[in-house]
C-alpha cells in the first residue's frame, strides 16, 4: 500500500535490455560471409507520455532499432518488452495486441501506401476485418481523419492526389486509428518543406496531449528533436553514446560525438 505523499510507480512501456543486431551478407561469390553490427548492447526504457528522441547519423542503427521494436526485424541478442510483450516471440493473438499497442509513421508516407488504394482503405487497414459494420468502419475512419485535420472528402482520393503534408496526415491517421499507446516516428517531417513541417509537428504535439501518446521520435534534425522531445538518446555506429534530458544534452553535451552534432546545428546569421 502506498503511503501518503508517495508517487505511483510508472510502468515501462518499452524496456530494452542490451540488444544486439548483426546482419550477415555475402562478400562476393567467393568471399564468404561478412558480418555487420547494426546495434551493440543498446539499453533504455520509455515511460507513458514521454517523447524520446533518437538521433545519430545515417547508419547509426536508429531505423533498425525501430523495426525491431515493431517486430519487423529480429534482434540477434538481448531482451525487449513492449507493453509487456516480446515482439520477437508472439502468438497470432499477441501479434494483434502488439500491433494495437505500437505503430510506426514513416519518413515517406507514399512509400508505405498502395497507390491503387483510396485513403479510406489505407486508413482502414489497421482495423480488424469483420469487427465492425460497414457504416461503423466508415465512421471510425472519418474520425481518424478528423483527428489529423482532414475532412471526409479525402476518403475516395488516391495517394497521388494528395500533397506531401496530406499524405503524412493520412499516414498518421492510419497509425492512430487503433488508439496505440506508442508511436514510432521515423523522420516524419524530413521530406516536407518548412511550413508544412511545422504544421505536422504541431499536429503531433496536439495528438500527444489529447490522447496521452508516447513518442519515439527518430530524426537527424536536432532542432526538431529539441522542439519535440523530453529526453534524447544519441547513437553512433550502433551504440548509445549519450542520453539524458533534452536541455541537458543540448546545453552540456559530454560525448565528443554529441558535441559535434550540437556544434553543427546551423545558426541564423547575426544582423
Amino acid at each position: 500500500m502506498m503511503t501518503t505523499g508517495e508517487q505511483p510507480q510508472l510502468i515501462e512501456l518499452i524496456n530494452i535490455e542490451r540488444i544486439n543486431k548483426v546482419f550477415t551478407t555475402r562478400a562476393g561469390m567467393f568471399g564468404g560471409d561478412r558480418f555487420v553490427t547494426a546495434l551493440k548492447d543498446v539499453a533504455f526504457s520509455v515511460y507513458p507520455g514521454e517523447r524520446v528522441g533518437i538521433v545519430g547519423e545515417s547508419g547509426s542503427g536508429k531505423t533498425t532499432l525501430a523495426r525491431i521494436l515493431t517486430g519487423l526485424e529480429r534482434r540477434t541478442g538481448g531482451g525487449i518488452r513492449v507493453c509487456g510483450l516480446d515482439p520477437q516471440n508472439l502468438s497470432p493473438e499477441e501479434w494483434r495486441v502488439h500491433c494495437g499497442n505500437i505503430q510506426m509513421v514513416f519518413q515517406d508516407s507514399s512509400w508505405a501506401m498502395d497507390p491503387l488504394m483510396t485513403v479510406e482503405h489505407i486508413v482502414g487497414e489497421g482495423l480488424s476485418i469483420g469487427a465492425q459494420t460497414k457504416s461503423d468502419r466508415r465512421a471510425l475512419i472519418e474520425a481518424a481523419l478528423a483527428r489529423v485535420g482532414l475532412s471526409g472528402e479525402y476518403l475516395h482520393r488516391y495517394p497521388h492526389e494528395l500533397s506531401g503534408g496530406q499524405r503524412q496526415r493520412v499516414g498518421i491517421a492510419r497509425a492512430i486509428i487503433q488508439n496505440p499507446k506508442i508511436l514510432i516516428l521515423d523522420e516524419p517531417t524530413s521530406a516536407l518543406d518548412m511550413s508544412v513541417q511545422a504544421q505536422i509537428l504541431n499536429l503531433l504535439h496536439d495528438l500527444r496531449d489529447a490522447y496521452n501518446l508516447t513518442y519515439l521520435f527518430i530524426s537527424h534534425d536536432l532542432g526538431v528533436v529539441r522542439y519535440m522531445c523530453d529526453r534524447v538518446i544519441v547513437m553512433y555506429r550502433g551504440e548509445i553514446v549519450e542520453k539524458g534530458d533534452t536541455e541537458r544534452i543540448f546545453n552540456a553535451p559530454t560525448h565528443p560525438y554529441t558535441q559535434e552534432l550540437i556544434a553543427a546545428i546551423p545558426h541564423p546569421p547575426s544582423i
